[in-house]
Order: C-alpha cells, then sequence, then structure tokens
C-alpha cells in the first residue's frame, strides 16, 4: 500500500514538474510600455522639428512627417490637455506649410467645429480661406475654390469683425471678388468679339448687380451701353451713356460715352 502510494506520488510529481517546466520554457517576458515624454514637452519638440531645416539635395527641407507625428501623440497620448487643442491646429498649420492643402484644410475645418469658441477660431477660418485660394488659378478657369475661400471669409467677418484676422480677411475677400468679376467680364468680352451683344450684355449686368464697388462698374457699365446700341436698344443705351458722362467726368470712357450720344443725335 505504501508502494502504491509512493508511485502515484512519485509519477505525479514527475508529471508535475515536467508540465511546471513546459509552463516555464512558453512563457512570454512581460510587455514593456515606452514611457511618453508630458504634453509640453511633445509640444516644443513638434515645434522644434518644424524650425529646423535640413539641406537636402542643396534645398531648405524641413521634416513635417516628425512634427506631424510629435503633435499627434499629444493628441493621441493627451486628449484632456490643453496642448492636444494646440497639437490640432499645430498639425494644420504644418499641412499647410508643406503645401498640402486637403489635409490641411480638414484639420482646421475640425478645430472650428470642436472649439467654436476657441479664440483661434478666426485664425482657423481665415487659414482654411487661404487653403481653397491656394487650390485656384487664373480667372478664366473654373473658380469653384474661389467661392469656397469667400464662404469662409464671409463667416470670418460676419462672426469676428474685430478679430485680429478681420483687416487681412476683409483684403482677401476683395481680392477674391476682383478674381470673380474679372472671370465674368472675360466672358462678356469673349461673346462681345463675336457679336453675341444679349450674352455679353448679361455678364456686364451681372458684374454691376453682384460685383459692384471693385473699379469695374464704369467698363462695364459703358460696354453694356455698347451692347445695348447694338441691339437696337438706343434709349437704355441713351442712359447709360449719360450716367458716364456725369458720374465719371475727365475719364477715357465718359468721353467715348459722349462721343455716341452725339452719334445717336
Amino acid at each position: 500500500m505504501n508502494r502504491l502510494k509512493s508511485g502515484i506520488s512519485a509519477a505525479a510529481l514527475a508529471f508535475f514538474a515536467g508540465g511546471a517546466g513546459l509552463v516555464i520554457g512558453c512563457s512570454k517576458p512581460p510587455p514593456t510600455f515606452e514611457e511618453v515624454a508630458p504634453a509640453d514637452e511633445l509640444y516644443a519638440q513638434g515645434q522644434s522639428d518644424l524650425s529646423r531645416e535640413t539641406f537636402f539635395s542643396f534645398l531648405p527641407w524641413v521634416d513635417y512627417s516628425s512634427a506631424i507625428e510629435t503633435f499627434q501623440a499629444i493628441i493621441d497620448n493627451y486628449p484632456y490637455s490643453q496642448y492636444a487643442v494646440l497639437a490640432e491646429l499645430a498639425i494644420a498649420d504644418a499641412y499647410f506649410e508643406e503645401g498640402r492643402f486637403e489635409e490641411a484644410l480638414s484639420y482646421y475645418r475640425d478645430f472650428t467645429d470642436l472649439h467654436p469658441d476657441n479664440e483661434k477660431v478666426p485664425y482657423a477660418l481665415y487659414q482654411s480661406a487661404l487653403c481653397h485660394e491656394r487650390r485656384t488659378r487664373s480667372p478664366n478657369r473654373d473658380q469653384t475654390p474661389t467661392r469656397d475661400a469667400l464662404i469662409f471669409l464671409d463667416r470670418l467677418l460676419s462672426k469676428f469683425p474685430y478679430s485680429d484676422h478681420a483687416g487681412p480677411a476683409e483684403t482677401k475677400w476683395r481680392e477674391l471678388r476682383m478674381r470673380m468679376a474679372q472671370q465674368v467680364k472675360g466672358i462678356g468680352d469673349f461673346y462681345m468679339k463675336r457679336d453675341e451683344w444679349e450674352s455679353a450684355a448679361e455678364r456686364y449686368r451681372s458684374i454691376l448687380n453682384e460685383y459692384p464697388g471693385l473699379g469695374l462698374d464704369a467698363q462695364a457699365l459703358y460696354q453694356l451701353g455698347v451692347c445695348y446700341d447694338e441691339m437696337n436698344r438706343a434709349e437704355e443705351a441713351e442712359s447709360i451713356y449719360q450716367a458716364i458722362v456725369q458720374n465719371y467726368r475727365d475719364t477715357d470712357l465718359a468721353q467715348d460715352a459722349a462721343e455716341r450720344l452725339a452719334a445717336q443725335n
């Protein structure tokens, strides 16, 4: 009985010893976690990455990807820190400086949506407009990006008229409005050269109604009068010429309008 008991105990001991060895042999070391620097240090590191230039192929080069990765680490590890909000804007700025305007616009737009009361919202709106503006081309090309830029500028000027960015925004607003008006005028001139008077007149009326006060009024008004002349709408043409003579005295257009009035009589 004692032998049997002793045999069982030995076998059990061997089994458990082998099992323990198997467990020890298959076990993995506990995972290690890399220590993350404080949020303020990460933010300073990201800003340092943006300000540090290296010369690659004789051209200055900034490691935007490294800076963006550092700022993203703040958002991921310290989402409720004040530096997380700053990091969102810093990522947008990094993309903008890199010329990746679609990515920058996404971050600027998210910033204004997530932090509507933040003091940096006027800046983000202005930068959003610039993202669209940088995608525009000459006035004779599609001006959809210009229209989109004007939407952000209108929003900035209506909600934050006294912000530091209101002045630059108003200047940019006039510049982009002029670009839109020049496109319309170019189309009108195109039709006018082909004697398509009604189509040309429609564009010149559009300049006067939609883009007044940009410096194109007198020219658009005179060309509209010429279109009416050619369309045998003499009374309307005469009224326009008289308005030019009265309101734009001592200009070449006033002299041209006076000559056309004399020709009508």
